[in-house]
C-alpha cells in the first residue's frame, strides 16, 4: 500500500495525491460477474429530484460481490486483486475448486495464489477466511460482519476499516466497531478475518473540483448563502452567520442526537460511539 504525490505540471496536479495501486494485479474485470448499473441522478420514479448534488459522472458497471460467503467448506484460490469503482476497498476474484468464480472484499495482506475458505469445519482464523464469531479467537481483527445470520456482511466493509472481537457471552459476541461503538452481535453471524484493504484511501487528495464531477457529485451550495425560503440558515445581509447549524428540515447538526430512544436494537449497544 502506498500513495504517490504528482509533480505539479498542471494546476490540478499541484496538490494531487494518487493511490499507488501496488496491490492491484489486473485491470480486466471478470465478465461473468459484471452487471449494468443505472444512474438515477438523484431523481425518483416520477423524475423529480429527491436528492440534491448528484448527477453525471463516469459510466460504471457493477461487480457482483459475494457478501454472504455461503459456499461453505469449499476451498478457493485468490486469482487477482482488482479495483472496484463502486467502493473504496479493493476486491479479490476467487476461483473455487469446482471452478466457480466469485468476488469478495479483499482484506489487507491477501495475496494472489492464497487459499481462502468460508465455513465451520477446520477453518483456521487466517486472513480472508470467513467464520462464525463463535469460532474466532478473542481479540482478533475482523471485518465484513453480518448483523443477522445469513444476511450477508453489512458492517466494516469500506477501505481500511476493521472491528475487534472483544468477548463472548452465551449466544452473543461483543464486537468493537470502527465507529467506536461496542455492541452485541449473534455469535453465529459470519465475519472475515483481517482488516479491509486499501487503508491508504483516506490519504488521497482530489486536486481539482472536476474529479468530484467524474465521481457523480455536483457542486454543493452552502446553506449560509441561501435565502430564508430555501434553508433555515439562509438570509441576512452580507456575510452574516446562519445561526445554529441545522439541516434543511430544521434538525440541529453538530452533536444533536437523532437516534430514537425506543429503537429496538438499543438493548444490544453496550457503549455508544465517541463524538
Amino acid at each position: 500500500m502506498s500513495v504517490r504525490k504528482l509533480k505539479p505540471i498542471t494546476p490540478g496536479q499541484r496538490f494531487r495525491v494518487v493511490n499507488g495501486f501496488d496491490a492491484i494485479t489486473t485491470d480486466k474485470p471478470e465478465k461473468s460477474l459484471l452487471a449494468p448499473l443505472k444512474k438515477s441522478g438523484g431523481r425518483n420514479n416520477q423524475g423529480r429530484m429527491t436528492m440534491r448534488y448528484k448527477g453525471g459522472g463516469h459510466k460504471r458497471r457493477y461487480r457482483i460481490i459475494d457478501f454472504k460467503r455461503d459456499k461453505q467448506d469449499v476451498s478457493a484460490t485468490v486469482d487477482s486483486i482488482q479495483y472496484d469503482p463502486n467502493r473504496s476497498a479493493f476486491i479479490a476474484l476467487l476461483t473455487y475448486s469446482d471452478n466457480e468464480k466469485r468476488y469478495i472484499i479483499a482484506q489487507n495482506g491477501l495475496q494472489v495464489g492464497q487459499k481462502v475458505t468460508s465455513g465451520t469445519k477446520d477453518v483456521a482464523p487466517e486472513i480472508g477466511n470467513a467464520m462464525p464469531l463463535s469460532q474466532i479467537p478473542l481479540g482478533t481483527i475482523i471485518s465484513c460482519i453480518e448483523l443477522r445470520p445469513g444476511q450477508g456482511a453489512v458492517m466494516a466493509r469500506s477501505a481500511g476499516t476493521f472491528a475487534q472481537l472483544m468477548a463472548r457471552d452465551g449466544k452473543y459476541a461483543t464486537v468493537k466497531l470502527p465507529s467506536g461503538e461496542t455492541r452485541m452481535v449473534l455469535a453465529n453471524c459470519l465475519a472475515t478475518i483481517g482488516a479491509v484493504s486499501n487503508s491508504d484511501h483516506q490519504l488521497l487528495v482530489a486536486g481539482k473540483a472536476g474529479r468530484s464531477r467524474w465521481l457523480g457529485r455536483r457542486p454543493r451550495t452552502r446553506p449560509v448563502v441561501m435565502n430564508p425560503v430555501d434553508h433555515p440558515m439562509g438570509g441576512g445581509e452580507g456575510k452574516s452567520s446562519g445561526g445554529h447549524p441545522r439541516s434543511r428540515n430544521g434538525i440541529p447538526a453538530k452533536g444533536f442526537k437523532t437516534r430514537s430512544k425506543t429503537k429496538s436494537s438499543n438493548k444490544y449497544i453496550i457503549e455508544r460511539r465517541k463524538k
